[in-house]
């Protein structure tokens, strides 16, 4: 296989990995939202699951120097949005409702910030 057709599969693997990355976060954004907003049990980083976002990010903040990086609009009038470290050692997903709580939807190690490559919406390292 030439060079040229190699780069070539490795741009679509790398370009599908991406997309199923994005369709599992959304995934779990989405999914956690209605049991997040209903649980009160706090999760094992000892952070309270939903409150107030001033309060959430000042948390966030002073206990992983995390700060928001990305967010989007949802459909129904929430917002969605990506917290990390500077070093993207702790990343955190947090949902805002419309004059409601803040809950923290997913949480994790080692976030790795993708440049935008190609196409409209493809994304690639």
């Amino acid at each position: 296989m030439s060079n040229q057709a190699l780069k070539q599969v490795k741009s679509r693997f790398e370009s599908t990995r991406i997309k199923a990355i994005g369709a599992a976060v959304s995934l779990v954004a989405i999914s956690a939202m209605p049991v997040a907003a209903a649980s009160p049990a706090a999760p094992a980083s000892g952070l309270p699951q939903c409150g107030s976002r001033p309060e959430i990010l000042k948390q966030l903040s002073s206990r992983f120097k995390e700060a928001p990086v990305a967010l989007g609009l949802a459909k129904n009038g929430s917002v969605v949005e990506v917290l990390t470290s500077d070093d993207g050692e702790t990343w955190t997903i947090m949902v805002s409702q419309p004059n409601g709580p803040s809950c923290l939807v997913a949480a994790g190690e080692g976030w790795e910030e993708l440049k935008r490559v190609g196409a409209k919406g493809e994304r690639g390292a």
